[in-house]
């Protein structure tokens, strides 16, 4: 622990759970995890991290797109108060805290509320998803970048921020997060954005947990793909030519997540 966690006013630590397979937590998250008051977890840290805490020690704050949903405010406002009881309060988030995972608006909070906390980086779904299904996001046969958005956004926003027809101009591989629902609707945008309907895509449901599950196509077949594989959130959208190189990896890719 640092000294200010061991101050009478608690600290709160902002933790990264990666894509959710316990063995890819860093050894910092998982001592954290084994010492923490409280763990505020969300739904997307992994079933078999959370198997291993202690459950009166687990609090879900977490959101659904389309279910049960725990407000933003409520959150910062239980780490708040948890803090000034003098807990030590872990914030766990699947993925890195601060890709899209609302890292920055609870610094934020916590700071101008005057309470201590760190942030314990971890490996984002958007590169380990591919990974851990044979597909590299930057390769220097195929490319050379990888740009990586959202495709759910703040609802209350007038218009998107993703400028899917700068991407689509951009080239290299396009990693979707919180994109299963939007899929028709940003397939179609990069296709009339210049993208050929035949770039190659692949998602990757629950990477790293034991239910994984990876379907393939292209822009023009992976909605009707993904239907018929019936893939749901959370999942990891890879657009590019490095998503046609999974087949000559795949005979020699040991996993035990399929």
């Amino acid at each position: 622990m640092t000294e200010r966690a061991e101050t009478a006013d608690g600290i709160v630590y902002l933790v990264g759970a990666g894509p959710g397979d316990p063995e890819l937590l860093t050894v910092k998250a998982k001592r954290l995890l084994e010492e923490g008051d409280i763990i505020l977890h969300d739904k997307l840290s992994g079933p078999d991290i959370l198997d291993r805490i202690d459950p009166d020690r687990l609090e879900d704050v977490g959101t659904r797109g389309h279910g049960d949903t725990t407000p933003q405010s409520y959150v910062n406002e239980r780490m708040v108060e948890l803090a000034r009881e003098g807990k030590t309060v872990v914030r766990l988030k699947g993925g890195d805290p601060t890709v899209f995972g609302r890292g920055g608006e609870e610094m934020r909070y916590l700071a101008d509320h005057g309470v201590p906390f760190e942030v314990v980086p971890a490996i984002t779904s958007a590169i380990a998803g591919p990974e851990v299904a044979g597909i590299p996001v930057t390769d220097r046969n195929h490319a050379s970048t990888f740009s990586v958005v959202t495709g759910h956004e703040d609802p209350n926003k007038e218009e998107s921020a993703v400028d899917w027809e700068a991407l689509a101009a951009t080239g290299g591989t396009i990693v979707v997060l919180m994109g299963v629902t939007r899929l028709p609707e940003y397939t179609d945008r990069l296709i009339d954005a210049g993208l050929a309907p035949t770039t190659p895509v692949a998602m990757v449901e629950r990477a790293t947990w034991p239910a994984q599950q990876v379907v393939t196509g292209t822009l023009e077949t992976i909605v009707e793909a993904a239907d018929e594989a019936d893939i749901e959130p959370p999942a990891v959208t890879i657009i590019g030519d490095v998503a046609g190189t999974r087949e000559t990896a795949l005979e020699f890719l040991a996993t035990n997540y399929e």
